[in-house]
């Protein structure tokens, strides 16, 4: 049935237009949001340093991503402290251990209709860019970098902001 649900496939990539009355901003680029950079956290930080990094520099949520590039997940500032306080991870523990692995990437060049289908169901999509890497023995290899984090909080920012009405 979900194949026959034309959000989950805008969200999937499977279709591009679905709407027939599409609000002005719908074809406009993710990229148009002029996020700030993310705050990135590698695997190894312990729970309890990320609470402490999150909360000095104000973020609520950051993604995780290996050295090598690959994103494993996002940690929340709430998920990371009932995690903790619920006794199913410790302060030392790496924030591994208390990250979504479940979230939704979306491109710079992706629109902003594509966007608000993934924000339907989801608190944030991950925006990434891909970018061509190559080895020293010349071999290439795709890579996303992360772009920045977007939240239904931005779009909505957007929206309002720049309303034509």
């Amino acid at each position: 049935s979900k194949f026959l649900n034309d959000k989950w496939m805008i969200k999937h990539g499977f279709l591009n237009d679905v709407q027939e009355h599409k609000p002005w901003w719908w074809n406009i680029k993710v990229q148009k949001l002029n996020l700030s950079a993310p705050l990135i956290l590698l695997p190894e930080v312990s729970c309890q340093k990320a609470i402490e990094i999150l909360q000095e520099k104000g973020y609520d949520q950051a993604p995780v991503v290996a050295e090598s590039g690959l994103i494993l997940g996002m940690v929340t500032l709430s998920n990371t402290l009932t995690s903790v306080l619920a006794g199913n991870a410790q302060f030392s523990d790496a924030v591994t251990k208390v990250i979504y692995d479940q979230f939704s990437k979306i491109g710079l060049e992706d629109s902003l209709g594509k966007l608000s289908c993934i924000l339907e169901n989801d608190h944030f999509a991950i925006v990434v860019h891909e970018q061509m890497q190559f080895n020293g023995n010349g071999s290439s290899f795709m890579k996303q970098m992360v772009f920045g984090v977007v939240t239904a909080m931005d779009l909505l920012t957007f929206v309002s902001r720049n309303d034509k009405k």
